[in-house]
């Protein structure tokens, strides 16, 4: 069963301990997330005094959902066991954590942040790699998509298939994969393992992965998702969250 706090506030604590991790350098705390969400958020849901500092913590599910000090409207999505980030192979058993369909769920967050519905293909959902990230707790960043990544992407959509192909333009700088993915919210498909089995020399070399899943309308009448991945390097990459608008731009001023 979910508990949550809805929309309120963030406690003092939570805002400053977030605002320390938006903050910190790279070689501070790398746990300072899965500190967050294991010592308060779900501790203090198992004492009775609610999720606070994070929106929601889903025990059954074993995913929490936590504002990010950074930008508008962006929410993390986080297992509430250890997992380190996109290389981890727990993420392929069968009980991984099924925080794909729970980030997507937090786009009710993301609009009650924004005072608006967004159209599903204005949300974007993250996972930097092992090199572009700033902690070892995986959490998957849901915001607004960058407006020049939603133009070049419904220009394209037709030509999407199940089958991962390059971009013959580039996102943001990268050339990145793509593919449609046939599912309506996330809940009944494993974008990691899809991404692990399905993109040549993606399952051996994991921790250089990103990945982000787009929301997308696809003809006739099919909400589906785009899947986009990309793999870091020494010219950079691995950074999906590059992809996403902190400051909802995408949206016209109210």
């Amino acid at each position: 069963m979910i508990k949550a706090n809805g929309w309120r506030i963030l406690t003092t604590w939570g805002c400053a301990a977030l605002a320390v991790l938006a903050a910190a350098p790279a070689h501070a705390d790398r746990l300072a997330l899965w500190r967050i969400v294991h010592d308060r958020c779900v501790a203090n849901l198992d004492a009775g005094e609610g999720p606070a500092p994070c929106a929601s913590v889903d025990e059954s599910q074993g995913v929490a959902i936590l504002k990010d000090i950074v930008g508008k409207a962006q929410y993390l999505a986080i297992p509430t066991r250890r997992i380190s980030g996109i290389e981890s192979p727990d993420l392929l058993a069968p009980d991984a954590p099924p925080v794909w369909g729970e980030a997507w769920k937090a786009r009710a967050l993301v609009n009650a942040r924004l005072g608006v519905e967004l159209p599903r293909g204005d949300l974007a959902i993250a996972v930097n790699s092992s090199l572009a990230r700033s902690q070892d707790q995986l959490h998957l960043h849901i915001d607004c998509l960058a407006p020049d990544v939603a133009a070049a992407l419904a220009g394209y959509r037709q030509f999407l298939t199940e089958d991962w192909h390059a971009l013959p333009f580039k996102l943001a700088g990268r050339r990145y994969w793509a593919r449609r993915l046939h599912s309506s919210d996330l809940s009944d498909v494993a974008p990691f393992r899809l991404l692990a089995e399905g993109l040549p020399g993606a399952g051996a070399n994991m921790a250089m992965q990103t990945l982000v899943a787009i929301g997308a309308e696809f003809s006739p009448n099919s909400a589906d998702f785009i899947l986009l991945a990309d793999q870091g390097g020494v010219d950079g990459g691995g950074h999906g969250e590059d992809l996403q608008d902190h400051s909802c731009a995408i949206r016209p001023p109210q």
